[in-house]
């Protein structure tokens, strides 16, 4: 057969639906590389999570619990939430495609902040629905301006809380107006997968205990220290819960998978610790930033989105960061081209990045 037959074709849509682009993790070339593009945990999962995963290594032949029926007890009795509207996906971003196969498709509209995560506007072209970005107010979600773009064919709102790439926050208050003024049919999807970086915030539990169309992600790749494991679970009213299992495969997250997120979810002590660790180091890289003239918005997550005069500088920022071995994320594809996501890492990654970019800071002033 030719190479050049064209029988085989997907689905209109499908080949320009554009290509999750991810931050960088090459280190070829690098000496003494720190990656600070990806947002994980630096201090990796708990050491309970750590021994549950170096015992969990047996029965490898036998399927998982497709009902993840001990690690949705976990999660419930870590938040003290109903297991029953809990559903566990392969990552959080499984749950969000399982979303749109639910309740969107051809002539529906999902909307956006159009610094939003990339996941939103893939996962609502992959269904045929229309992604809409709403324009943000320096750099933070205009729910007045959401709530206005909603119509009869607004079936989703994706909102993440913290946000990714911005860092920046949406309080309660403003919450509860964003759910009020939406319409009934239109399913608000709250993504906390930084929530457990403020401290006594609950990424949207309550409201989702409460309101008949509020639904809430979370992921165990952040605070948790799994990135690798891909787990996430998502909390809603129980008619949601029922849509999501017929679309969700029979054994999505394997067993070890579940074992050490079950874990990792009961050491809270863990969670406290690294959020404390986050917090202090996070302001003090912002506060020396701030004094090379490198501004950030107030972050309440375990990064900063720096702020560079134009595109021309942020790309020199960039290129000069990795070429003394500091790995951070371009976040030109969301818009921010003016920007770079910086991790919070250790306190001697924190230290590097603030001597590189004020060795870059003197070279460019110089110039």
């Amino acid at each position: 057969m030719s190479n050049d037959d064209k029988t085989i074709i997907p689905r209109e849509g499908i080949l320009s639906i554009p290509l999750y682009i991810g931050g960088k993790s090459g280190f070829d070339g690098l000496s003494n590389p720190i990656k600070l593009s990806a947002n994980e945990n630096p201090y990796g999962p708990s050491r309970k999570a750590i021994e549950t995963f170096r015992q969990s290594q047996d029965n490898l032949a036998v399927y998982p619990d497709g009902n993840h029926a001990a690690l949705r007890i976990a999660i419930a009795d870590a938040m003290g939430i109903n297991s029953k509207r809990i559903i566990c996906g392969a990552r959080s971003d499984e749950l969000i495609h399982f979303l749109c196969q639910c309740y969107a498709t051809k002539g529906d509209e999902i909307i956006h902040t159009v610094h939003g995560f990339a996941m939103y506007r893939i996962s609502a072209l992959t269904v045929g629905a229309t992604p809409i970005a709403i324009t943000e107010v320096e750099r933070h979600a205009d729910i007045p301006g959401i709530i206005k773009a909603c119509n009869e064919r607004t079936k989703i709102i994706f909102l993440a809380n913290p946000n990714n790439p911005t860092g920046t926050f949406i309080d309660t208050e403003e919450l509860n107006k964003l759910v009020d003024g939406i319409p009934k049919h239109t399913l608000l999807v709250l993504d906390g997968a930084y929530a457990e970086y403020i401290e006594k915030f609950d990424g949207g539990i309550e409201l989702a205990e409460t309101r008949n169309n509020v639904f809430v992600t979370r992921t165990f790749s952040k605070i948790h220290g799994l990135g690798s494991l891909r787990v996430g679970w998502g909390y809603g009213p129980e008619h949601v819960i029922e849509a999501l299992q017929r679309v969700k495969g029979p054994f999505n997250i394997s067993s070890i998978g579940q074992k050490v997120a079950a874990a990792a979810i009961k050491d809270m002590e863990y969670v406290e610790n690294c959020r404390r660790r986050n917090l202090k180091l996070r302001d003090e890289l912002a506060e020396e930033l701030k004094k090379i003239n490198i501004n950030s918005d107030r972050s309440y997550t375990n990064f900063l989105l720096l702020r560079f005069p134009d595109s021309k500088f942020a790309k020199l920022a960039d290129q000069y960061l990795y070429k003394n071995g500091v790995i951070v994320r371009n976040v030109s594809n969301y818009g921010l081209e003016t920007g770079l996501r910086v991790s919070i890492g250790t306190s001697g990654d924190c230290e590097r990045v603030i001597e590189t970019l004020t060795e870059f800071q003197e070279i460019n002033h110089a110039l």
